[in-house]
């Protein structure tokens, strides 16, 4: 027997329609390319994306053919995310700060009929097109006619004007129904460790994910707040919050490209922004500008950090100087992306002091939905107590069930279907995941385990420290041995040892590492993650005799 409820499909066009009927007046506000601000309706935003919806008929996209996009956070960017996946057509938003043969790799992959693209990346359309020509048959520019560029494109491949292809479309498309798991959105992992592999989510998968995320113990968003999504639309679509912010009606504030300390902060107060997600590197420049300037922060209540673990130095300084409330978050581009949060729970929500500094540090605790396991190398499912490393696993409605274009394979699944995601973990036993490294990042020393995560937050707690990451060097007697790499603050120079001492009463002995480098930079992967390979492969040999390695 089944209930009596009526069937409506979970559909991403149902979450514009819901803000354009019962949010019309909200804003959507952008920080143009140009650099003008931006301001209209999620009434204008339903609109303009039907509107959208012709323009991508005439320019011959259909069902489930894939529309690319290098573009920033921004009202264009945003009414394609709905005209796409309304029309059931599928949105493959692609990281401009990869590689330019992995971009090439990734639209040829995808098989992208059009290509959507900022201004600001106009050099590198000129560059990509030779290489896509076998795909792409349309370049749309968005902009307006005015601040259209010139751009040499390859016979065949057409250019267009985002705004005239607007100005000449109609507005009489209605949303049609179907199928709910039927693909909606396209996008590629960074490919630190072989090609970029695509993720592709539904519907069902897309709604399901931006309900969770709204929860009061996840990103608690709410009509009355005024959401800016500082993570980029094209990392894992910002995280899921251009779906959730129409879903309960909050206004966004879009900054473009303008990600630097001083722009983010005046556009904060300008707008009224009271909660903001993002990355670490981006709140430490912030951070920064708050200290240097004498600035402050009028609206912002909460800050949701994710994409690499949170230094404890930067929860308590926005907490402890700017009253802004930081919350740890973790999740992969696998799992749409958000898996965990670290929201209190009745048994610890008056903890407060050291002890309530450890437990928010974690990544946090399953968001519903979402299941995860610890397993050690024998294969048997770890206990959570908090002190037992695993190999993580996850499963949930919207965590992948095999790459795009691939045939699912047991390196990236187990036999139940759990995905594992890489990460080593603990569990405590009130549910808090804990990353303690990547599998391929940990470091094993006299056959125990060393977490560089914890190393690095420790380091990036000194003074003089911008910025630091801790990798294995093979060593004659341990096998693996931690070595610090650090990027000082400008004007600093930290002695080594200074470094060292740092760790002394913090970490077992064993764990300190045996010595320190001191560096100018430090390389990133395109999202802004540290690029742990490119330091292995050059400071593998550091501690071994001999060695050649730079100081």
């Amino acid at each position: 027997m089944f209930g009596l409820m009526q069937q409506r499909p979970r559909l991403v066009s149902s979450l514009i329609t819901h803000a354009a009927r019962h949010h019309a007046t909200a804003e959507v506000v952008s920080k143009t390319v140009e650099g003008p601000v931006h301001r209209y309706s999620y009434a204008d935003a339903e609109r303009r994306a039907r509107r959208l919806v012709r323009a991508l008929q005439r320019l011959g996209v259909g069902q489930q053919d894939r529309v690319g996009t290098l573009a920033w956070n921004g009202f264009r960017h945003f009414e394609l995310y709905y005209a796409t996946a309304g029309m059931g057509a599928i949105g493959h938003t692609i990281n401009p700060r990869l590689f330019p043969d992995q971009i090439a790799y990734i639209i040829n992959h995808a098989g992208d009929r059009v290509l959507f693209a900022d201004t600001s990346f106009a050099k590198l359309v000129e560059t990509l097109a030779p290489r896509i020509a076998g795909s792409v048959g349309a370049v749309v520019m968005m902009t307006d006619a005015a601040h259209l560029p010139e751009l040499s494109l390859p016979a065949g491949m057409a250019l267009h004007c985002f705004e005239d292809l607007m100005a000449a479309a109609d507005e009489d498309y209605e949303w049609p129904e179907f199928d709910e798991t039927t693909a909606s959105a396209l996008c590629y992992t960074s490919g630190t460790t072989g090609q970029p592999r695509g993720v592709l989510y539904s519907h069902r998968s897309t709604v399901l994910h931006a309900m969770t995320i709204a929860l009061p113990d996840v990103m608690g968003l709410r009509a009355a707040d005024r959401v800016m999504p500082v993570v980029p639309m094209f990392h894992v679509n910002a995280w899921g919050i251009p779906y959730a912010a129409p879903m309960i009606g909050a206004p966004l504030v879009f900054p473009g490209p303008h990600l630097a300390g001083e722009p983010l902060q005046t556009l904060m107060n300008e707008e009224r922004v009271t909660f903001a997600a993002g990355v670490p590197t981006i709140w430490m420049g912030l951070l920064q500008h708050l200290r240097t300037s004498g600035a402050r922060l009028d609206t912002v209540e909460r800050l949701v950090i994710g994409g690499s673990a949170c230094p404890r130095m930067l929860m308590e300084a926005f907490s402890d100087e700017y009253g802004v409330r930081v919350d740890h978050a973790w999740g992969m581009t696998e799992m749409s992306p958000v898996g965990t949060f670290n929201a209190p729970k009745a048994t610890n929500a008056d903890v407060e002091g050291e002890e309530g500094m450890r437990r928010r540090m974690k990544q946090g605790r399953a968001v519903f939905g979402v299941d995860m396991k610890i397993v050690g190398a024998d294969g048997r499912e770890l206990p959570w107590d908090g002190t037992s490393f695993g190999d993580l696993y996850v499963r949930g409605p919207w965590v992948c069930s095999a790459y795009f274009r691939e045939e699912p394979d047991g390196l990236s699944h187990d036999e139940e279907g759990w995905f594992r995601t890489g990460d080593v973990a603990t569990i405590d036993a009130d549910g808090y995941m804990e990353i303690t490294d990547r599998s391929k990042d940990v470091i094993k020393s006299g056959g125990e385990w060393i977490s560089s995560i914890a190393l690095e937050n420790i380091a990036v707690a000194h003074p003089d420290v911008a910025e630091a990451a801790v990798v294995a060097s093979h060593h004659p007697v341990w096998d693996e041995r931690p070595l610090l790499i650090v990027v000082p603050k400008p004007g600093c120079r930290p002695e080594p040892e200074e470094l060292l001492r740092h760790f002394e009463g913090k970490v077992a002995k064993w764990w300190i590492p045996d010595g320190a480098v001191i560096v100018e930079e430090l390389p990133h992967t395109a999202t802004g993650k540290l690029l742990k390979m490119a330091l292995r492969d050059r400071y593998r040999e550091h501690y071994l005799p001999d060695s050649g390695a730079a100081e």
